[in-house]
C-alpha cells in the first residue's frame, strides 16, 4: 500500500518509464484455470507458519525524507516477529548491511535480490496448500495497483518466494494484491469490489467471472463483497484496512468516527454488509469493530499528512503473537490491544511504532507475508 502522500508524484514515475499496460484476459477465460486448481485452498493466517517474509526496499525515489525511518520501522517489524519464528528479509545487495542493522541477525535469514518498495503482502506469494500436505504459491501479476508505480522488479518477487519455499507456482489469470485478500481458512472470503473488480487490473472481467477464479485459486465456496472505494488511495481500498476475520464466523471491522474522512461512511456501509452477512457455512458473522486513533499524536509523520494510516486493523497474525501498531494515543492504543488479546487468546499482543509506513498509507500487515506450515 505504497503512500497515498506522493501518490501523484508516483504517477509521474510511472509515466516517465512508458505506458503500463494493465494484464487482463478477455471474457471467458477463467474456466480453463478454475478447474485445475480446485484441490488447493488459503489456510486462515492465524495457522501455524513456517516463517514470514518482509521486503526491505525503502528509496528516496519514494520515500524521500522517510527512507531511514521506514527502514527503521521495518527492522522493529522484523525484530518483533523473530521473537516467535522466523522470517526471511529481502534486501538490495548494497543494502545488506543496513538491513542486517536494522532487522538483527537472530533467527532472520537474508535473501538478495532487486526490490521497487517495501509492500511484501502485495508482491509476495499467496501460499495455498492442499489436504495432502502440499505447497502451493499463487502469483496474482502484481501490476503496481494498476500503474500507479514502477514495479518492474517486486512483480517478479511472487515466483522467486514460491521457488525459495519449495512450493508449486501458480499463475493466475487474475491481477491483484495479497492485501486485497482475507480468508477465514473455511471457505470465507472477504473482498472488495474496488481493488479486485476494476478495470486498471482486470479490464474485461465480471464480476462473476473474478469471483470464480478467486473461489478456485484460493478454495473458497464463498466470497463477501464490500463496496471499497476507488481512487482515495493508490490501492483503490485493500480489505486489509477494512475487515479481518480473527476466527470462522468472527469478523474484526474498521469503524472510521472521524465524520471528516472519506472511511467514515465506507466503514458504516462495509459494518452494515457484515453484520447481515453468513459465512460459507451458513454461520451469521460475529462483528467486532476497531476505531482509529481520532488525534494521533506523534510528529513528523502525521503532520500535515491526511493519507497517515492510523489504522490498528492492519496486524499480523504469527505463531504465539498478534504484531499490532501503536499511535501514540494512549486510550486508543489500549481499546485495541485489549480488543486483539481477546479476539486472539493464547497469543501476546506486541504493539509497535510504525509511525514512518503509516505516513505511507500503509501497516503491519501490509509490509509482511507469511508461509504456511505443512
Amino acid at each position: 500500500m505504497p503512500t497515498r502522500r506522493t501518490f501523484l508524484q508516483q504517477l509521474t514515475v510511472v509515466a516517465g518509464l512508458g505506458a503500463v499496460a494493465s494484464v487482463g484476459l478477455p471474457l471467458g477465460r477463467a474456466h480453463a484455470s478454475t478447474r485445475a486448481a480446485e484441490r488447493w485452498f488459503m489456510p486462515d493466517e492465524g495457522e501455524a507458519q513456517q516463517r514470514a517474509f518482509i521486503a526491505f526496499g525503502a528509496q528516496d525515489a519514494i520515500w524521500e525524507d522517510f527512507t531511514a525511518d521506514v527502514q527503521a520501522a521495518l527492522g522493529r517489524i522484523a525484530r518483533a516477529i523473530a521473537a516467535f519464528q522466523p522470517v526471511t528479509v529481502f534486501c538490495r545487495a548494497s543494502e545488506r548491511d543496513i538491513a542486517e542493522a536494522a532487522c538483527g541477525r537472530h533467527n532472520i535469514s537474508y535473501v538478495e535480490t532487486e526490490l521497487d518498495d517495501i509492500w511484501m503482502r502485495d508482491i509476495g506469494a499467496n501460499f495455498v496448500v492442499d489436504d495432502d500436505g502440499a505447497l502451493g504459491a499463487v502469483d496474482f501479476n502484481f501490476n503496481g495497483w494498476g500503474g500507479k508505480q514502477r514495479h518492474r522488479h517486486d512483480s517478479k518477487l511472487a515466483a522467486r518466494v514460491a521457488k525459495l519455499a519449495g512450493a508449486q507456482y501458480q499463475r493466475s489469470e487474475l491481477v491483484g494484491e495479497g492485501g486485497a485478500i482475507e480468508v477465514d481458512g473455511h471457505g470465507t472470503g472477504i473482498m472488495t469490489e474496488s481493488s479486485w473488480i476494476n478495470s486498471n487490473r482486470n479490464p474485461g472481467w465480471s464480476k462473476a467471472q473474478v469471483e470464480e477464479e478467486l473461489k478456485a485459486r484460493l478454495g473458497l465456496r464463498k466470497i463477501i463483497w464490500l463496496p471499497g472505494i476507488k481512487g482515495k488511495d493508490i490501492t483503490d481500498a485493500h480489505v486489509d484496512f477494512y475487515a479481518r476475520f480473527a476466527a470462522p464466523g468472527v469478523v474484526v471491522a474498521n469503524l472510521d468516527n472521524d465524520p471528516d474522512a472519506y472511511d467514515h461512511d465506507v466503514t458504516r456501509a462495509h459494518l452494515a454488509i457484515l453484520q447481515n452477512a453468513t459465512d460459507a457455512d451458513g454461520r451469521k458473522l460475529q462483528v467486532h469493530t476497531l476505531a482509529p486513533p481520532l488525534k494521533p499524536r506523534r510528529s513528523p509523520f502525521n503532520q500535515d499528512n491526511p493519507d497517515f494510516a492510523a489504522g490498528y486493523i492492519n496486524y499480523f497474525v504469527i505463531n504465539g503473537a498478534v504484531i499490532a501498531p501503536q499511535f501514540g494515543d494512549h486510550s486508543a492504543d489500549e481499546k485495541a490491544r485489549a480488543l486483539l488479546a481477546q479476539l486472539y487468546p493464547g497469543r501476546k499482543v506486541v504493539q509497535l511504532d510504525i509511525d514512518a509506513i503509516a505516513a505511507g498509507g500503509g501497516g503491519i500487515h501490509c509490509v509482511t507475508n507469511q508461509c504456511p506450515a505443512v
